[in-house]
Formats: C-alpha cells, sequence, structure tokens
C-alpha cells in the first residue's frame, strides 16, 4: 500500500490547479457532512497518550501561563517528564484537572 505523508498531501495539492483544489475541497466538506456526530475518539484518538509543553497545557485549560504556574506552585498539576529544560504534563492529568476546575465553577 503507497500512502502519503501529509506533507506529501499538501505539496500535491499545492500544485492542482485553483477549480481542481476547490473541488477538492468540496469533496472534502460533504464526506464530513455526512456524518455530523463523532466520538470522542473520533475526534480527539489521536491525542491518546499526548503530552503538552506548559504553553499547551495552559491553553488547553484555557487559563493564562500565570495561573499556570499558580497551579505549578501549588501542586494541583506535576510534570509527568522532563526533556532538558522542557516539563511535559500527560492529557490524562489535565483532563482530570480540567474536570476538577469546571466542577468548582459550576459550584460557586
Amino acid at each position: 500500500m503507497n500512502t502519503l505523508s501529509a506533507e506529501q498531501l499538501f505539496s500535491n495539492l499545492q500544485k492542482l490547479p485553483t477549480p481542481e483544489r476547490q473541488h477538492f475541497f468540496v469533496l472534502l466538506s460533504q464526506s464530513f457532512d455526512e456524518k455530523e456526530n463523532f466520538t470522542h475518539q473520533e475526534l480527539f484518538g489521536h491525542l491518546d497518550n499526548a503530552m503538552f509543553t506548559a504553553s499547551e497545557a495552559a491553553e488547553y485549560l484555557e487559563v493564562s501561563m500565570a495561573t499556570f504556574r499558580r497551579y505549578l506552585k501549588a501542586n494541583k498539576i506535576t510534570a509527568i517528564t522532563e526533556v532538558g529544560s522542557v516539563h511535559l504534563y500527560s492529557l490524562d492529568a489535565l483532563r482530570e484537572f480540567k474536570k476538577a476546575l469546571q466542577m468548582t465553577k459550576q459550584k460557586s
């Protein structure tokens, strides 16, 4: 089976004449219109076992970096690994923390 990488596909797409490129996007959008209700796994399955940097984690939690750092200082969030000077945070832990934050907001 011959597969294309995302970069190869993008390069090939750029080489298409404009009308063909437009037709491609119409076909692509129609394929997504056929199914409106995607499962969580279909949408986010590629993130299983994902690790986020601090800025990505803050964005995922929808908080500022200052707030994220306060959570770190209070040991509410901890890095699961360190690569050089970069701390990485697991999606599972962030997901649980985000649920806890949302529950706290609902109670107040």
